[in-house]
């Protein structure tokens, strides 16, 4: 093979290998609706070190139906009620979409990286807080 050939060759797999990375990015961008996994809960309070607890422990949800269109959360608790939650603020930077939003009397803010789908959410009220980790799928 000459040269060219190998350096034609070369390109080509290096375009072939990138892009399927750049169309997944973009479905993080809070274009498409998403499902968000629960993985890791961690809770907190002003006289106590953080502890991980579990989605039953404090009544949460496996799974966030995240709907941008509509700008609603939603999801159901380990005991069958249903979390609905407004997303009041939007805004990607940096690589992160940031959501924002209030739900009963605790403010909650959620970054999703646009690149991997990975979600970190903060949930806060008078002395107590909560650090969730998990990670995305889109709908």
């Amino acid at each position: 093979m000459n040269k060219l050939k190998i350096a034609f060759l070369a390109l080509t797999c290096v375009c072939i290998s990138i892009s399927p990375f750049k169309a997944a990015a973009g479905d993080f961008d809070g274009s498409k609706p998403l499902l968000a996994a629960m993985i890791e809960i961690y809770e907190c309070t002003a006289n106590n070190p953080c502890e991980q607890v579990t989605i039953e422990e404090i009544n949460f949800t496996h799974f966030l139906d995240i709907d941008f269109k509509n700008k609603i959360i939603t999801g159901t608790r380990s005991n069958g009620q249903g979390v609905n939650s407004q997303i009041k603020n939007q805004l990607s930077m940096n690589g992160m979409l940031i959501l924002q939003g209030v739900e009963n009397g605790r403010g909650w803010t959620m970054s999703i990286s646009e690149a991997t789908g990975k979600v970190v959410l903060t949930v806060s009220s008078d002395e107590v807080g909560f650090i969730v980790f998990g990670a995305c799928i889109t709908r």
